[in-house]
């Protein structure tokens, strides 16, 4: 049975081919997914909650999911409505711009009557992004399944990944954002949402999450400048290696997340009780693994080996 469960979007990324697109290449991908195919890369198993089109692209993200090892029971296929897709542009430094089509996407139309709560019952951890809040039946959807998974003691694990083209205004987004923030015992956080929810640092944002929301293990994800960890023991900042040629960062954040993941689980402790030490070790594989990722378009095919990180490690 699954460790890990998470519910979200399940999309196809159409992202350059070659620097000198236009040429694009259909990638599976959405945030939960890329989470969880890095979290079964790294050793531990994995479910997905979600809904795709009874299309092309739908088949193709529920075969790529198996192929990872991901468990598939959970994903429906719906001939209504399509799968959503995001088209992605790349500057000279790797960083992406969106577009998506998704008026509505299949993943906005799980309802809380399709969540397959036998996944929730036999998990450690739950997971989930703001992506599927931005809609209805979605947005009940999500937050039905969190509260079932709370009430039944598992862990909430939250990336907000904010994409502010997917909300109506900021307001909003701000709003579900939040919501997320307040359930959540394990934080994801970017600068850059950390910038948008309070103008703050992310040492000040760790902090606040820690004594204002409850959270119990903050990253606050800088991009090429590492990460910033805190829990109540302590707090600190991880750099990401040197010398890695960036190609496409898609997915980078996600990786990051599940390599985390994977590490706390391995080292089998409650969040709250992890040391600095704990802390630093988990965020320089997560940092390694996120940054070798880099070199390589898409998410999921861009996640590395384990021996590559624990190489990559070793060099720092």
């Amino acid at each position: 049975m699954p460790t890990i469960v998470a519910l979200g979007e399940m999309l196809i990324d159409f992202a350059p081919a070659a620097a000198d697109y236009p040429t694009l290449k259909a990638q599976p991908g959405g945030a939960p997914c890329n989470f969880l195919a890095a979290l079964q890369k790294y050793g531990c198993s994995t479910a997905m909650i979600g809904k795709v089109g009874d299309d092309r692209f739908g088949r193709l993200l529920i075969q790529t999911a198996a192929d990872c090892g991901i468990a598939t029971e959970g994903i429906v296929m719906d001939a209504s409505v399509f799968t959503t897709m995001a088209f992605v542009t790349l500057d000279t430094a790797g960083n992406r711009e969106f577009s998506f089509a998704r008026k509505p996407g299949a993943d906005t139309c799980l309802t809380e009557h399709e969540v397959d709560y036998s996944l929730i019952d036999a998990c450690r951890v739950f997971h989930f992004g703001t992506l599927s809040l931005t809609d209805e039946p979605a947005r009940t959807a999500t937050q039905k399944a969190v509260a079932y998974a709370k009430a039944w003691g598992k862990l909430i694990s939250f990336d907000p990944n904010l994409r502010k083209l997917l909300w109506p205004d900021d307001a909003t987004a701000a709003t579900q954002m939040e919501w997320g923030l307040h359930q959540a015992d394990i934080v994801k956080i970017s600068d850059e949402e950390v910038d948008f929810l309070w103008h703050t640092t992310p040492a000040a944002a760790a902090q606040k999450l820690l004594r204002e929301y409850g959270v119990r293990l903050v990253y606050v994800t800088m991009g090429p400048r590492g990460c910033y960890f805190a829990n109540r023991n302590g707090s600190g900042t991880t750099a990401c290696p040197t010398g890695i040629h960036v190609v496409d960062t898609t997915g980078a954040g996600d990786i990051f997340g599940g390599s985390a993941m994977s590490q706390m689980l391995k080292l089998d402790k409650a969040p709250e009780a992890l040391s600095a030490e704990d802390m630093s070790a988990i965020t320089r594989f997560a940092c390694c693994a996120a940054s070798l990722s880099t070199r390589h378009h898409g998410g999921i095919n861009s996640i590395p080996e384990e021996q590559e990180v624990i190489e990559l490690m070793r060099q720092g």
